[in-house]
């Protein structure tokens, strides 16, 4: 008698585990199959699908929290734990609402709520608490934001009240160029909307024309013009950095001086 009893207590919990992985598996690998087929169409990078590919990531971990409670019922059951009493009384509704009273189930939620909101994605850049980073994971219970420099931040989801989603619209490039007073105007802006019509077929990232804006200011030393760039959000860095250069050589082949500070040092008599 005693060996019946003490048989199941041993196995029966390895085989409900073992059953909960099969299971587990098998439902990502049906998962991973329909998202898949639904990326086919996307452009890989693209909001879309890295929508999808979040999707996929939160669908995975929900079902995981799931088969694992089950798992744990099963297994209390077992060494004679009465669960059923509770999950007919309260039902699946009711634990779920029972849980969200506590912190993991508010990150459950949250992560929830992030996705069907179009919050942000895996691979967006965002700004939360003054941090900003890619984001690499979204999880039903945290976010991991990496930053530039490589730290990496893990965030509750229940505590991202507030985002800044740095991937939602287009980036602005803005170059501001100065030119020596006694320049020729017309002959300036020549030059300059010439560089633009080409600086539009070759730089990489735009998303739109290149425009010279026209005089921005007029400072002590030069007449700054304002050359401006749609970019693929936050590539506006390294289109700024490729404008400046293609600008200065241009308008040093052009003979039009940059000025720049010079400091006049007279020795006395």
């Amino acid at each position: 008698m005693l060996e019946k009893i003490f048989i199941p207590q041993v196995y029966l919990p390895v085989l409900y585990i073992i059953v909960a992985v099969l299971i587990n598996g098998t439902l990502k690998r049906i998962i991973k199959t329909i998202i898949e087929a639904k990326e086919k169409n996307l452009e890989k990078g693209s909001y879309n699908y890295k929508k999808s590919e979040t999707l996929k990531t939160l669908i995975n971990n929900f079902l995981k929290y799931i088969i694992a409670v089950f798992c744990i019922l099963a297994i209390l059951t077992v060494y004679g734990v009465d669960v059923s009493s509770v999950l007919a009384g309260l039902g699946i509704v009711g634990v779920v609402l029972g849980l969200a009273l506590q912190d993991f189930a508010k990150d459950i939620i949250a992560g929830i709520g992030i996705v069907l909101e179009d919050q942000y994605a895996i691979g967006d850049v965002i700004t939360v608490n003054d941090f900003t980073g890619e984001v690499t994971f979204l999880g039903l219970k945290t976010t991991r934001i990496k930053s530039w420099d490589g730290k990496v931040k893990i965030i509750a989801n229940h505590n991202i009240t507030e985002i800044i989603n740095h991937n939602m619209k287009s980036s602005m490039a803005i170059v501001d160029i100065g030119v020596a007073y006694e320049s020729n105007l017309d002959r300036v802006e020549k030059v300059l909307n010439e560089l633009a019509k080409e600086l539009t077929e070759t730089l990489p990232d735009l998303k739109g024309d290149v425009k010279v804006l026209g005089i921005e200011k007029m400072d002590n030393s030069s007449i700054v013009y304002r050359i401006t760039a749609p970019t693929k959000s936050l590539a506006h860095y390294n289109v700024q950095r490729l404008m400046r250069k293609e600008i200065k050589q241009c308008l040093e082949k052009a003979k039009i001086k940059i000025p720049y500070p010079q400091v006049e040092v007279h020795h006395g008599q």
